[in-house]
């Protein structure tokens, strides 16, 4: 009798891993049938359709569609701002430095209007009337016998230590001239790359996500219709804000170049292989003229550069024109997410 329990219970064992994954299986064939219904009866399902998997695919397109982002409205660039004579370009005539709209250019006009133009009108004029002093006073029918004076304490001294002063009064204002244009700009200054080609500009606006284009000099008939001044004008500025830092990068991809406009007071040379860093601050919305100032090649003549300053606000909108993204638009848009996530989850 133990043996026929034995054999008995050794053939249930033996039986059991089949009848638990028949078990299995039955119950998620029920599961899915039960799970059917749910997938069969989305909100916009044709009840006509006769394809069972339509109804799952308008879920998922319905899903899809409520998940993806509302295309953006397109955004009008502002218009083209007109050139003002005089304020970014040289004037008829001008024999000074432009009219300077930027901290750097002010102090640089300052030190060349105040400084350094009246030291030298005055060392020349001086060294004018000692020679005509000389010529008069030492000819040879006023002195028929020259002096044999070979030395003078007073007059060494003098022209020794005059010099020093002069070249003092010079450097201490120099240096910190020096210092402001190679200061390092702020964290939060807009970065734009320039890039300098045979013979044309590239601007790029990485921090905006604005690919590079290209701007070339316009000829003089659409020039003059757009009233800017011929070899000058290009047809795509260089779009910048005023009133806010900004960070140039630039460099070569041929040869050297040079980016200068002389009314911001900046220069900077556009070397292959290296990136050279300009702070600029633009104080006047406006349209300001430069060149390239390194010998380039046969077209350096016409590689106009044009700065178009536009406001803050306007120049967000020429951002977005663009198709670029405004700084720090999107941590602020996250930010604003977080409080509706964590309702949802309440």
């Amino acid at each position: 009798m133990k043996t026929v329990k034995s054999i008995v219970l050794a053939g249930l064992l033996a039986l059991s891993p089949a009848l638990g994954a028949g078990g299995a299986a039955l119950a998620q064939d029920n599961g899915a049938t039960a799970a059917a219904p749910a997938l069969a009866t989305p909100v916009d399902a044709d009840p006509k359709s006769s394809d069972p998997g339509a109804p799952a695919d308008s879920a998922d397109a319905n899903v899809a569609n409520a998940s993806a982002p509302a295309p953006a409205a397109k955004v009008a660039a502002p218009p083209r701002m007109k050139p003002t004579e005089g304020i970014g370009m040289p004037r008829p005539g001008e024999m000074s430095l432009q009219e300077q709209f930027s901290p750097t250019g002010h102090t640089a006009r300052w030190l060349h209007d105040i400084i350094l133009l009246p030291i030298i009108t005055i060392i020349s004029i001086f060294v004018l009337a000692l020679m005509l002093y000389v010529m008069v006073r030492y000819r040879r029918a006023a002195n028929p016998v020259p002096s044999k004076t070979s030395h003078n304490t007073f007059i060494e001294v003098v022209w020794t230590v005059v010099p020093v002063l002069i070249l003092l009064a010079i450097a201490v204002p120099s240096i910190g001239l020096l210092a402001d244009q190679y200061k390092p700009a702020p964290k939060d200054a807009l970065t734009v790359k320039v890039t300098g080609y045979q013979w044309y500009w590239g601007y790029e606006y990485p921090d905006n996500g604005i690919p590079e284009y290209v701007s070339n000099m316009l000829p003089e008939d659409k020039a003059k219709a757009n009233g800017e001044p011929y070899l000058l004008a290009p047809d795509n500025r260089l779009v910048l804000p005023a009133g806010r830092p900004i960070k140039l990068i630039i460099t070569g991809a041929d040869v050297i170049h040079a980016f200068a406009v002389p009314s911001l007071w900046l220069k900077m040379d556009a070397v292959p292989g290296r990136l050279n860093e300009k702070t600029v601050f633009i104080e006047k919305p406006g349209v300001y003229y430069g060149q390239c100032s390194e010998l380039c090649g046969a077209r350096h003549a016409f590689m106009p550069i044009a700065i178009e300053a536009l406001p803050p606000a306007q120049f967000d909108q020429w951002v977005q024109s663009q198709g670029g993204t405004l700084k720090g638009a999107a941590p602020a848009a996250s930010a604003a997410a977080a409080p509706a996530t964590a309702q949802e989850k309440i």
